[in-house]
């Protein structure tokens, strides 16, 4: 998926920019000269004033102090993923000038250029810089244009750049007066979780930031947003703010907005402060054994039934039953069996239907079969008499199609019509209907780096797939318990990257979902983060359920630093979230394999 190097389209390129650098003695000895009276206008060129003035993408640049060029500070920026680390200011010129760009680069395949000249853009680059090289190219501007965007950026896959002591020469534009400040702010239909708000174009804003509460929660480029992640049956009030170059007008009036009733996100009020969720095998048997469901102790909160399966991967038919005697002999019968899950309703536990599994590939591709899995899961649902439903999404079952890029307004068939199958679900049973997912990390935190194809194409296009499957069902949203297993390393919100089997890849993986965080790096497409009572951590129950099991006692670390902010270990989270919901783990019969070690432990560290 990463990049190591230029795309095969951009190497005539590079060899011809190369090859006029090794002629030439780089672009510099050609630049015309300044006229005297022609001012540097980069503001904050050399970094001493740390990124004032300089916005780099997906938080990939610093202030250094060494190496530097000259003065005491430098830009240092770091490409991740799909990010190639670019540092970009808007700068004011004036029409039909001619203007130098020069910066002191450091790094592998530097580049330096402008955008929005209004003739023809221009960039230059370096190969390879083991020590400080000056960058140099020139370029006029149109007959209209009166900013110019000027920057700095590396390559895919490559080490850190280093760059300083940039400059933009020639005659100053003219001064951008401070937006007027917006008027006519509104708040639209609130939900239990979010207000989407609205407001008039304000005269000289090229953007546009929206306060809850007196405190910046976002930005936006148009003239609505949505703010979420807020509490139900709660009086907020909002404000926003035009910016553009020259800075932020004053805030605008406030509106007050209330959220709606709703606990916790769909059946969520019926679940204790701290849930314990695993999931039984009820289809199946394996080396944990067959466990009735009479038989699951008190511990467990939520209960997830697995697996329902399709009848074949595009059906949307999806077929349940209990595990046959053959395979399971000490199987309860079909009544012992719901009048067990009746049982434990009694006692306030919550019963799903948990949907997929790692054998159970659902892709609905067409609007048929959408409509077959909402009827089939219903029959499912009603037979048992279940609570709601898990979404176990596994494999293949979700992946973009090239070109759907952003995560908020999905275009591909089998995400589009999963959204509206369990809405359709939600509308059918109402506000106690319980929806969970279990993604796995590839789905849903390697997001931040990756996001389906990606720009050209090429990445797994399953990267992130579950983003916009959780941001459209958020307000519906019971519990997302990732699977914190069987993963890869991922990187978290430090830029590091985190491994299986310790305290430390669950506060880091966990913190990215209550934090939010831009998708592929992109700083304009930013998943919020959500409530804390609808996260909970998941993990396997023994060393034979899965790849990554956490002792104890790492478990335990991990809930001090979410929930209390002690034993965070070298990652930094964002908050500290007491109302953490809890945890899930595969499975319930591995955690009885175990002596029930798992449950045990979660029983003591929340007094169950």
């Amino acid at each position: 998926m990463e990049r190591t190097g230029p795309p095969a389209r951009m190497t005539g390129l590079l060899a011809a920019f190369s090859a006029a650098l090794l002629a030439a003695g780089g672009l510099a000895a050609t630049a015309p000269s300044a006229a005297a009276a022609d001012a540097d206008l980069a503001s904050n060129g050399n970094f001493e004033a740390g990124l004032t003035g300089w916005n780099c993408t997906g938080g990939s640049g610093a202030a250094v102090s060494t190496p530097v060029h000259g003065g005491t500070s430098a830009l240092k920026a770091t490409p991740a993923g799909s990010d190639n680390a670019k540092c970009s200011q808007a700068v004011r010129v004036k029409p039909d000038s001619t203007y130098t760009l020069s910066a002191w680069v450091q790094g592998s395949y530097v580049y330096l250029g402008a955008d929005g000249t209004g003739t023809t853009d221009v960039s230059t680059w370096t190969q390879s810089a083991a020590d400080w090289k000056q960058l140099t190219t020139t370029f006029k501007t149109g007959p209209s244009t009166t900013s110019v965007t000027v920057y700095t950026h590396g390559w895919y896959g490559t080490p850190a750049y280093y760059a300083d002591d940039l400059s933009l020469v020639g005659p100053g534009g003219d001064p951008v007066a401070l937006p007027a400040v917006p008027a006519g702010l509104r708040a639209g239909t609130a939900t239990a979780s979010s207000v989407p708000l609205s407001w008039t174009a304000a005269t000289g804003a090229t953007g546009y930031n929206v306060y809850r509460g007196g405190t910046k929660v976002l930005s936006a480029t148009g003239t609505s947003a949505t703010v979420t992640g807020l509490t139900a049956s709660t009086a907020y009030s909002f404000q926003v703010t035009a910016t553009n170059s020259a800075g932020e007008s004053a805030k605008s009036a406030a509106v007050s907005a209330t959220t709606t009733a709703g606990g916790g996100g769909g059946g969520g009020a019926g679940l204790p402060a701290h849930a314990l969720v695993g999931y039984l095998h009820s289809s199946f048997a394996n080396g944990s054994g067959y466990t009735r469901m009479a038989d699951v102790p008190d511990s467990w909160d939520v209960i997830d039934l697995a697996f329902g399966e399709p009848t074949s991967v595009t059906s949307g038919d999806i077929r349940f039953s209990l595990c046959p005697v053959t395979e399971c002999p000490n199987v309860e019968s079909v009544a012992e069996f719901k009048a067990a899950i009746k049982a434990k309703q009694a006692a306030g536990k919550k019963v799903l239907i948990s949907i997929g599994g790692a054998n159970g590939q659902v892709q609905l591709s067409t609007t048929a079969a959408r409509d077959t899995f909402v009827s089939s899961v219903s029959k499912i649902i009603d037979e048992y008499g279940l609570d709601g439903l898990d979404i176990d999404f596994e494999g293949h079952s979700l992946s973009l199609n090239t070109g759907d890029t952003d995560f908020r307004s999905p275009t591909t068939p089998v995400v589009v019509n999963l959204i509206s199958a369990v809405k359709t679900l939600k509308a059918k049973y109402g506000e106690k209907f319980v929806l969970t997912m279990a993604p796995e990390t590839f789905f849903v935190q390697l997001g931040y780096q990756y996001y389906g194809s990606g720009p050209w194409g090429g990445q797994d296009p399953r990267a992130g797939a579950y983003l916009p499957v959780i941001h459209a069902l958020r307000d519906d949203l019971t519990l997302l318990h990732v699977q914190d297993y069987n993963s890869g390393s991922i990187m978290g919100l430090d830029n590091q990257y985190h491994s299986m089997g310790g305290a430390d890849f669950h506060i880091a993986m966990t913190d990215m979902l209550l934090t939010g965080f831009p998708v592929a790096g992109d700083q304009t497409k930013i998943f919020p983060g959500l409530r804390p009572d609808q996260v909970a951590i998941g993990l396997p129950a023994s060393t034979q359920a899965g790849n990554g099991h956490t002792s104890p006692a790492e478990v335990t670390k991990a809930l001090n630093c979410l929930t209390k902010k002690t034993d965070c270990g070298s990652y930094a989270t964002h908050g500290t979230w007491s109302g953490l919901r809890g945890l899930m783990t595969w499975s319930v019969n591995w955690d009885r394999f175990n002596n029930w070690e798992f449950s045990k432990n979660f029983d003591a560290y929340f007094g169950g």
